[in-house]
């Protein structure tokens, strides 16, 4: 066993895509349940959501102006009898007369016999008739045939698809008014250590303020999830352990601090006592090395709880979160695949590697070109959150000492 506690002299530790594909493992998605759409946005569809009628559910017009017969205009008479006004939301009481125009507006249904619409603008009046000035008229000008968007029974928004603005309307316009969906994820932060204190307060000697609470939850939710933090878990057994046991809940724990090796590093034993089984614990992985997963005991129907301890330094959790836990809320909130995988940019100028592990380095891009070209941050290591929080994301180098050239592709993290 090395000095630390942890068996990698032995055992190497696992590489990042091998405890992701352990994370990735145990991730149940949650169970779909039905949703209004004013609170879907962002949800993962279930079912496929299908036409209750035509849409349109008639011919209807495209423009304001005058429905008539493109045969009455063949002959070189532009004239046309002005017939009724049909607003929208209006029915039409009759179809059209001989050589009549019925004025129409924009998404009223055409008159039996209408086959054109002319807009406004290319007609004019003479007493009782209209003129149209437009020289060339084509049937079906203007004018949204029946069922052209979709036919009853047709699948408007397949299922798998996220929830968006536009789909919510779609959805709200052939009757869908609810929604089998997949349910955000709950998630818990709990910061833990007694050299912590909240943003609101004074750190008094040796104290630094909890700043991992407040990034993490919003990380979250920035990642589709409903979260919360809990107040500050103290460096003592007892009061640890009652603070992760409501972390328990969630369908997804986050702890901060107390997962390394030193004897005030109590996270892992107090989650084991609470029946988390560790599924692994460190990855060759820099910053961010001592990260800790597991899962919870089911309870009742539901699987249980993803665990991470985070490291308490705070470009290690936030890597941490970015490559293990943003993947594991994709897939329970019912998305395939993992939407943040890694991307690639090109350096922007020569760049040394140095490490026995991979590293995960913030560098900004510059988009006006694929691959986007990065430049790697001035950044002091992985307490120095301020330079992090500048980044677009993470190049990722892999382990060993390298000379990197300009324009060499390197595997980037994006950081939303």
């Amino acid at each position: 066993m090395s000095p630390d506690g942890n068996r990698e002299g032995r055992i190497p530790l696992p590489s990042v895509d091998q405890a992701l594909a352990m994370v990735l493992g145990r991730v149940v998605a949650r169970s779909p349940r039905a949703h209004v759409l004013a609170d879907a946005l962002g949800l993962v569809l279930a079912r496929d959501a299908l036409a209750d009628l035509d849409m349109p559910p008639f011919d209807k017009a495209l423009v304001d102006g005058y429905a008539a017969r493109s045969s009455d205009l063949e002959a070189g008479d532009r004239r046309l009898v002005l017939g009724e006004l049909l607003p929208a939301g209006a029915t039409p009481s009759r179809g059209l007369g001989d050589r009549e125009a019925a004025v129409i507006m924009t998404g009223a249904p055409l008159p039996l016999g209408a086959d054109v619409v002319v807009m406004h603008e290319r007609t004019h009046r003479s007493g009782d008739f209209v003129v149209i000035d437009e020289p060339s008229i084509k049937p079906g000008q203007n004018i949204l045939r029946r069922g052209r968007e979709a036919r009853a029974g047709d699948v408007v928004v397949e299922r798998g698809r996220e929830l968006t603005p536009a789909r919510l309307g779609v959805l709200a316009s052939f009757g869908c008014p609810r929604v089998m969906a997949t349910p955000r994820p709950e998630v818990v932060v709990v910061p833990t250590g007694d050299e912590l204190v909240e943003p609101d307060s004074a750190p008094g000697p040796g104290q630094i303020r909890n700043s991992g609470s407040t990034m993490l939850t919003a990380l979250a939710v920035q990642a589709g999830a409903r979260a919360r933090a809990l107040e500050i878990a103290p460096d003592r057994p007892e009061a640890l352990r009652a603070a992760l046991e409501r972390g328990l809940d969630a369908d997804l724990l986050i702890v901060t601090g107390g997962v390394s090796a030193g004897q005030r590093d109590l996270v892992p034993a107090s989650l084991e006592a609470l029946g988390v089984e560790c599924v692994f614990h460190k990855v060759r992985i820099k910053p961010g090395k001592p990260i800790w997963f597991g899962v919870a005991r089911p309870r009742g129907d539901r699987p249980g709880t993803l665990v991470f301890g985070l490291p308490g330094n705070p470009v290690g959790s936030l890597v941490g979160f970015l490559v293990f836990a943003r993947p594991a809320l994709w897939l329970l909130a019912g998305r395939p695949g993992n939407a943040f995988a890694r991307s690639s940019a090109r350096l922007e100028g020569p760049f040394s590697h140095r490490g026995d592990r991979p590293t995960y380095f913030p560098a900004v891009l510059t988009t006006t070109s694929t691959p986007p070209v990065a430049r790697p941050l001035e950044w002091a290591g992985s307490a120095d959150l301020r330079r992090a929080a500048e980044a677009d994301g993470f190049l990722a180098f892999e382990a060993g000492d390298r000379d990197y050239a300009a324009g060499e592709i390197v595997p980037f993290l994006p950081m939303g």
